[in-house]
């Protein structure tokens, strides 16, 4: 079993929902992390709850979607940590519609926060991962990156690409003892889901954020040996 104690990740869009989720999963685990959002009053509450866990704990304010935010964000955070094995690339935006109907500006959007925000964020930590001789990623994608569906465009276009990065990502860095991992849940009763009211009024009906954490910390402690490529977790109730 692979020991998570003293670790150090970076979990994007860590304030809040199955960030924050994630990111309190791994301060039970003795993990020291850093969180990245838009909002730093949430960011700093979320800090001081990581604290209490007797771990380090730090965060950096960024849009993913800005590439020179990212830079100077995830730079800020190799100040802090000395090296990064763990990488979460949780942060993500959805709004649903027809082609027609959603503006060329929402589109470009969602696919700029959820597909290139995750390739930003990963061109500025992999090389630090590489140094560190192991490590892990993972890309959140979501049943709609498996599946289109009518109103999806945009979102499983972004989830789509997403996926089709991680595999080729995987493939890449096997060999530097880095482990990939693609993750496609069913919905989650974050607050973007509940915002959207795709919970259908019944949040306790579908997974929640520390179930989809649960499943990353299991997937951590597995030996380095073994890898698992995608998973995905749904709820038991249809």
């Amino acid at each position: 079993m692979e020991i998570l104690k003293n670790q150090n990740a970076i979990i994007t869009g860590g304030g809040r929902g199955l960030g924050k989720a994630t990111a309190i999963a791994f301060a039970k685990e003795g993990i020291n992390v850093a969180i990245t959002g838009r909002n730093e009053q949430v960011l700093q509450e979320t800090v001081s709850e990581l604290k209490s866990y007797g771990v380090k704990a730090v965060y950096a304010v960024f849009d993913v979607a800005n590439y020179e935010e990212v830079k100077s964000g995830i730079a800020s955070i190799t100040n802090e940590f000395e090296s990064i094995d763990i990488l979460v690339n949780n942060a993500g935006i959805a709004d649903f519609g027809s082609l027609l109907d959603m503006d060329v500006e929402k589109w470009a959007s969602i696919i700029n926060t959820n597909l290139l925000g995750a390739y930003y964020v990963i061109k500025e930590v992999l090389p630090t991962i590489i140094a560190n001789g192991k490590g892990d990623i993972f890309n959140v994608s979501s049943t709609a990156g498996l599946n289109g569906n009518a109103g999806t465009s945009a979102y499983s276009a972004s989830k789509f690409g997403l996926i089709g990065l991680s595999d080729s990502l995987m493939r890449e860095v096997r060999k530097h003892n880095i482990r990939v991992c693609t993750l496609t849940p069913s919905t989650i009763a974050s607050d973007m889901s509940k915002d959207l009211n795709l919970t259908d009024g019944d949040p306790e009906k579908v997974l929640q954020p520390e179930d989809f954490a649960d499943l990353i910390v299991g997937t951590l402690k597995l030996p380095r040996r073994a890898m698992i490529k995608s998973a995905s977790i749904w709820s038991t109730n249809p």
